[in-house]
């Protein structure tokens, strides 16, 4: 494993967006569902349609629900089997976490996720982000065996927390990826380097809203959240991930 080096992945919820992420020249793909309530577990059906269809590699997400990440045992259970169903599909790693009621990595919990994970890739997602003590949380995900963290430094977004990534990165000393997600984009993936160091970059390098094809809009009725709407699509921009990836790239 080359820690550190420049990779890009492309944060995609879609066949399309999955897709135009391969063709940008993403490095690798976090597949997931619902973006718009921070990623959940994508289907089988959508995991075989994209390794059909492009040879970038696939992490996928493992979350089951909206919310926090401190799980019941049988959303656990639950977990565990995602991880155990997409090593036998062939998934390249996942991404996943669950945390203590105290703020603290599951300890238990993770190491059986990385058992049943065998030889995929393992990357400690965004739960990192709400732990009480990032410091103890990397080298609880070192001991354990992850390959990545996903964080944005533990701030709202990638670029205010780069002061955290780049300390977090010199304490990791080599022994695990930092990967700075978060509101990244063309626009602010030097500024996080110059900042933190990191070379590992995940954007959903979304455009949008599209306007829905509907010509019939019944109003006043939602399926979902109310403060979004029925009749807007977010899709990854196929030209962002390309400029992104030529960012990227190019820190050497």
């Amino acid at each position: 494993m080359t820690v550190n080096r420049p990779l890009l992945e492309g944060c995609v919820d879609s066949y399309a967006s999955a897709m135009a992420a391969a063709r940008g020249g993403a490095d690798r793909l976090e597949l997931c569902a619902g973006l718009a309530i921070g990623g959940i577990t994508p289907s089988q059906s959508l995991f075989e349609q994209v390794r059909r269809d492009c040879d970038v590699k696939i992490n996928v997400l493992i979350r089951p629900r909206f919310g926090d990440f401190l799980y019941s045992p049988a959303e656990l259970e639950e977990m565990e089997g995602e991880v155990a169903r997409f090593r036998n599909l062939g998934a390249n790693g996942v991404a996943v976490g669950a945390l203590t009621a105290e703020g603290t990595l599951d300890r238990e919990a993770m190491a059986r996720f990385l058992d049943r994970a065998g030889e995929m890739e393992v990357t400690l997602h965004r739960a990192f982000d709400m732990t009480r003590d990032p410091f103890e949380a990397l080298e609880t995900a070192i001991a354990l065996g992850c390959r990545t963290i996903l964080t944005s430094g533990q701030a709202q977004k990638a670029l205010l927390g780069a002061p955290l990534l780049g300390k977090l990165r010199q304490k990791a000393g080599g022994r695990i990826d930092m990967m700075a997600g978060s509101g990244v984009n063309r626009d602010n993936i030097r500024a996080i380097y110059e900042q933190s160091g990191v070379r590992v970059f995940h954007t959903t390098a979304r455009r949008g809203p599209v306007d829905s094809g509907m010509v019939y809009r019944k109003e006043g009725v939602s399926m979902g959240l109310p403060s979004l709407s029925e009749y807007e699509l977010w899709q990854t921009d196929e030209e962002e991930i390309a400029a992104c990836a030529r960012l990227v790239h190019g820190l050497g």
